[in-house]
């Protein structure tokens, strides 16, 4: 799911190629990000757009060859008198009078001859990863042979699962003859020339997918293009009327820094070395990108009165910003009950919620305050519902397909940061906001806990060697982290005990994951949600449920992704109600599960969001639920029988839910492939009388769990 859709879109024409754009947003000034070599596409500013158009109107094209744009196969529509003219129908297209224009690469060249050219268009230009002729090639390209060599060929593939760089020799690929021959296998190669920093599999990923939406011959075509030599671009450099900022990796293997070092000194612009950075630093560091190009584009829009209030210390009151991960609705409960307890520890206190549907649902209900600046987050929930199958979801490629979202979400709360002051910042499974903060440390401007209930990905059997592998690279990654910064997360907790924690590795020579845990966390025990401590004939008397009635209770939590179990359970119901004398079956639709998809057979009912479900949950005789840990722990802590089904390529609910519940004896475990409306009405009657003797699950976890954050005030 993409972080933000285009407000409008179209096509210009210039010399018969077709160029497909996109405007978003409508602040000023105007950003033009341009297009880059025709490998990529404008997806290349994914990390860039859904921030920048927050606070500027900006617009994006696919350069010829690749995207939305025709695929032209004369070099003429490649040159550099068409890649400007492109540019200048695109402006022209969009009503753009004005623009601050940002190229990368190759797109320099085209940027700067824009800004000599045409000055009364470009109030500024921004050059990521200059590759222009000012400097030579660095020695590793100039020795490989050149686009003619026709050795090329005999070299071995790209290293599988093609994670990283390969030898410098295997520069030989870039050449016409290997394009058209093995153009995927160079794509690898040159994708992990791009990115030469740690732990960049998604982007290498992402840069190979672009690619291959263009071929080797249109890479052929487009190389035979005019290029500008250096008498051309410091000409250029000499007539720029405005601004400059030059950014450029120190590791960047396709464009020497060098390059835009000389670039700096003919423009007397500013330059920013991203020290260890590679080619594409946009993809790889979008944070610090983002905000530098939001930091030079700002020097273009009319100054404001700028009116704020500081307070004094003592004026002060204690202050939280609470994330919420929305994946569920688990998270929320467990949530609002520390911060109960934290408001009971330090009265006063104020808290403020950061986060999205269907959490900001729950929130209201419990008369909490939700942040304005939600309302700028992309919700998470519907990317997880568009990642999803039958009874199935393979949450670890979503969430590495969520980065886009990560980073528009990280950015909001940055820039809520930026504006406001809180003693705490909690991030409940806050992924965006742990990851960039560890990547951008000296953005942290408060004291920050992190909670969560499981630590590791694990890989699933079915994604073979390339999902071990990059499971392991993103464990690594994390590890790195925490290795390096070991105090910018002032308190790591975990929502449970040390024997909850998965004893596997977190990779090939990586530590165990549970050894690693227990150093550096602190444990909270399970923190239960809300429920009172009535007596459960009481309990059941206030939900309305009748004496003698069998109560089953069906949830799929708070996304969209259980549809296909309720739909089977309702198709179950009647042969369950049939063995059971008495059953009275709820089904939970959830937030974002419409109930008329759920054909109810009669006697069935079928029930929309259900404020207090953990109520509901401990007053049942029997639950039939997907494999989410909160709703799991809940039904365990209140001693009720449940069968689970946890979805497909879940690994959390597969690994990580399924130990803690074994641990706990707590469950009956059924396979949503193996389910039939028989077998599971069968497993119903079962279950509804089966006598439980889990382990105990103490009931201070939100205490504790409050007592650890309360002392970072």
């Amino acid at each position: 799911m993409r972080a933000r859709q285009a407000d409008a879109e179209g096509f210009v024409e210039h010399d018969g190629v077709k160029i497909h754009y996109e405007v978003h947003g409508a602040g000023g000034p105007t950003i033009l990000l341009l297009p880059t070599w025709t490998l990529v596409h404008k997806r290349v500013w994914k990390l860039q757009v859904p921030y920048l158009a927050r606070h500027f109107r900006v617009v994006t094209y696919d350069g010829p060859g690749n995207g939305r744009s025709d695929r032209p196969v004369t070099p003429r529509a490649y040159g550099q008198a068409a890649q400007v003219a492109y540019a200048l129908a695109v402006l022209d297209a969009t009503g753009t009078d004005q623009a601050v224009v940002v190229g990368l690469s190759r797109a320099v060249n085209w940027a700067l001859e824009l800004a000599a050219e045409h000055p009364g268009r470009v109030h500024g230009t921004v050059a990521i990863g200059a590759s222009i002729a000012l400097t030579p090639l660095s020695q590793a390209r100039a020795a490989s042979g050149g686009l003619d060599d026709r050795t090329a060929p005999d070299l071995p593939p790209s290293a599988v699962p093609r994670l990283g760089a390969d030898p410098a020799n295997h520069w030989r690929k870039y050449n016409r003859r290997y394009w058209r021959s093995r153009y995927e296998d160079f794509a690898w190669f040159f994708m992990g020339q791009c990115f030469s920093e740690p732990h960049s599999t998604k982007q290498v990923e992402d840069g190979v997918a672009w690619a291959l939406e263009t071929t080797g011959a249109v890479l052929d075509v487009e190389s035979q293009a005019d290029r500008p030599g250096r008498e051309e671009i410091e000409d250029w450099c000499g007539r720029l009327r405005g601004p400059v900022l030059v950014l450029h990796g120190s590791d960047d293997r396709v464009a020497p820094p060098a390059r835009g070092e000389a670039l700096a000194d003919l423009t007397g612009g500013d330059l920013v070395v991203i020290d260890g950075g590679g080619h594409i630093p946009l993809a790889r560091d979008p944070v610090q990108v983002n905000l530098l190009v939001r930091g030079f584009a700002e020097r273009f829009r009319p100054a404001a009165p700028v009116r704020r209030a500081w307070g004094r210390w003592q004026s002060r009151p204690r202050r939280v910003l609470y994330l919420s991960s929305p994946i569920g609705l688990g998270h929320a409960r467990r949530d609002l009950a520390i911060a109960a307890k934290l408001r009971e520890l330090r009265p006063g206190v104020e808290i403020d919620w950061l986060t999205q549907d269907p959490v900001t649902r729950m929130l209201a209900d419990a008369g909490e305050r939700v942040h304005p600046a939600s309302r700028f987050l992309v919700n998470e929930s519907a990317h997880v519902e568009s990642e999803s199958g039958e009874h199935d979801l393979h949450c670890f490629e979503a969430l590495r397909r969520m980065d886009e979202i990560l980073v528009a979400n990280f950015m909001v709360f940055h820039d809520l940061l930026e504006a406001e002051r809180y003693d705490l910042v909690v991030g409940d499974e806050a992924w965006d906001v742990d990851h960039f903060l560890h990547e951008n440390p000296e953005l942290k401007r408060s004291a920050y806990a992190w909670l969560t209930d499981f630590v590791g990905f694990l890989p699933m059997p079915s994604g073979g060697e390339r999902e071990a592998l990059v499971a392991a690279d993103y464990n690594a990654e994390m590890i790195g982290h925490i290795d390096r910064y070991p105090r910018l997360r002032d308190r790591s907790i975990f929502v449970g005990d040390p024997d909850d924690v998965i004893d596997e590795p977190f990779g090939p020579g990586l530590p165990r994951i549970r050894d690693w845990t227990t150093e550096h966390y602190d444990f909270a025990g399970y923190v239960a949600g809300t429920a009172t401590d009535e007596e459960r004939s009481a309990l059941r008397a206030s939900l309305g449920y009748r004496p003698g009635e069998r109560v089953c209770v069906v949830t799929v939590g708070g996304s969209g992704v259980g549809g296909h179990l309720l739909r089977l359970v309702a198709a179950a119901f009647p042969e369950a109600a049939r063995r059971v004398p008495g059953l009275r079956m709820i089904l939970v639709a959830g937030p974002r599960i419409d109930p008329a998809t759920v054909a109810a057979p009669p006697g069935l009912d079928v029930l929309p969001y259900v404020p207090g479900l953990d109520r509901h949950l401990a007053a049942c005789d029997l639950a039939v639920v997907q494999g989410g840990l909160t709703t799991c722990m809940e039904l365990t802590a209140a001693g009720r029988p449940f069968i689970y089904v946890p979805l497909r390529n879940h690994f959390e609910q597969q690994f990580h839910v399924t130990h803690r519940l074994r641990r706990h004896g707590a469950g009956r475990r059924m396979d949503y492939d193996t389910l039939t409306p028989d077998s599971l009405a069968a497993a119903i009657a079962e279950e509804i009388d089966r006598p439980v003797a889990y382990r105990a699950v103490p009931a201070d976890g939100a205490a504790r769990a409050a007592a650890l954050l309360a002392e970072l005030f």
